[in-house]
């Protein structure tokens, strides 16, 4: 099989010169840029990546669409922002579950950024009535938890990140032996490639495989919140 490469180290360098440049004037005048190097190789690889991801599950979904689909705008939300740079200085992709309407539903979760490459897999921020359910879960079955989240293979592949409260949940005991996890306001296992693996032939496989080994994790959390996975 002969391996693809989707991106290309043009990518970094328009990223990096908007962070120097960020601005509606700079980025017009570079937009072609953008589009051949950014866009145009995103989009290759969501649709590529299609076929990879329903075979890890078919509830999750790859969407090529410019507007609307599993890549993330260019464009920054500056209205409620102190900063009101006009534009993200990172390519990105979510290929969220086929249920979810918003970046908080489950999904697998590609960021390219100028040293700053990764695959992020789980929940971002889910709303009170979803952290809920996970939380619930973890105490109805905490031994399964506990294997799907400390098991040694995942963990030498996997950071578990995100934000926790400083103190227990109302409603949940503080000396619950997974506190740690029941504090959790996100629930993202993360882990880290370079620009060299990201322009190297085969990073879709490559990306498709860490995808792969968080399938018991990912199972968890996206039945516990009452989805097929």
């Amino acid at each position: 099989m002969t391996l693809k490469t989707h991106f290309t180290p043009e990518l970094f360098q328009f990223l990096l010169d908007l962070r120097a440049n960020n601005n509606r004037q700079w980025f017009n005048a570079n937009k072609d840029c953008y589009n051949k190097h950014v866009k145009e190789p995103l989009l290759r690889f969501i649709e590529d990546f299609e076929q990879p991801l329903h075979a890890i599950s078919e509830h999750f979904v790859a969407d090529p669409r410019v507007n609307g689909g599993s890549m993330f705008r260019i464009y920054r939300d500056v209205r409620f922002s102190k900063d009101k740079s006009p534009y993200k200085t990172q390519a990105a992709a979510q290929f969220r579950h086929e249920a979810g309407k918003t970046a908080h539903a489950p999904g697998f979760y590609l960021h390219l950024a100028p040293g700053e490459v990764g695959a992020g897999v789980g929940l971002w921020r889910p709303d009170m009535p979803t952290l809920t359910k996970i939380r619930n879960t973890i105490v109805d079955d905490p031994d399964r938890w506990t294997e799907v989240s400390k098991d040694a293979g995942f963990r030498s592949v996997f950071s578990l990140v995100g934000e926790s409260l400083k103190r227990a949940p109302k409603g949940f005991d503080p000396d619950h032996p997974q506190i740690e996890d029941l504090r959790r306001k996100d629930h993202i296992a993360w882990v880290d490639f370079d620009e060299e693996e990201a322009t190297s032939p085969g990073f879709l496989e490559e990306f498709a495989d860490v995808c792969r080994q968080s399938v018991p994790y990912m199972g968890f959390l996206t039945t516990a919140v009452g989805l097929p996975f």
